[in-house]
């Protein structure tokens, strides 16, 4: 799997991992030839890893890509920008923003804004099979995640983790003393067991600042798609 449009750091991280990137990359190649469309795009799948490694302050894991066609952006709970409606988990992950913040909700699902400040928006698995969630699992992702996990967890930088579902709290044996904020998942499935009323947002940037690291300013533009 090419690594060549992933920030330098995050390509060093990940070079121990060329074997199981390539096995990754057959699967792929199967897919295709066995007709399974699979997303998201493939110049989109590592675009976690784009965002420098030593910027990072902050870990959100999902678990894997929108399985809708034109969501999947390669960054967790996020999605294209002139998607409508909102993936509902992210309509949810808004309200908890506003409730946690009040911060009123973007109008377009585009979480690029966090990744420039350093939220790595990690999904465990980086693809799916179109319309079929969870279709990838088990076929070597979350090896390469598990990984990046560790390596995050090792630096000496400060670091927060946030585990939204049991896929994420998972992670949890990975993470050495990072500080995490676990709650349940913002699908509508499960968001009213947990997720609603944990406040996350504040949490995080109370997390950071204890360890003498600026706040993550949360707000999203809320112009609508060009």
């Amino acid at each position: 799997m090419d690594l060549s449009s992933v920030d330098p750091g995050w390509s060093r991280a990940l070079h121990p991992l060329g074997a199981q990137l390539d096995a990754v990359q057959a699967f792929l190649d199967a897919e295709t030839v066995a007709g399974h469309d699979w997303l998201p795009e493939p110049d989109a799948v590592l675009r976690a890893f784009e965002a420098p490694l030593d910027d990072v302050r902050v870990l959100i894991v999902g678990q894997d890509p929108y399985p809708t066609p034109g969501h999947a952006v390669g960054l967790a709970f996020s999605a294209d920008r002139a998607v409508r409606p909102l993936p509902r988990s992210l309509a949810n992950i808004y309200k908890e923003l506003h409730d946690d913040l009040g911060i009123p909700p973007a109008a377009h699902p585009d979480l690029s804004a966090w990744q420039r400040q350093g939220v790595l928006l990690l999904n465990r698995v980086l693809t799916v099979q179109s319309g079929e969630t969870g279709s990838h699992r088990r076929h070597g992702w979350e090896e390469v995640t598990a990984h990046a996990i560790r390596v995050l967890a090792a630096r000496p930088q400060p670091l927060v983790a946030v585990l939204w579902g049991k896929d994420a709290a998972s992670v949890a044996p990975l993470l050495g003393d990072t500080p995490a904020i676990v709650s349940a998942h913002p699908s509508p499935l499960s968001a009213r067991r947990g997720f609603f009323g944990s406040k996350p947002f504040s949490r995080v940037n109370a997390a950071l600042q204890a360890q003498g690291a600026e706040p993550i300013d949360w707000r999203i533009d809320a112009s609508p798609a060009p």
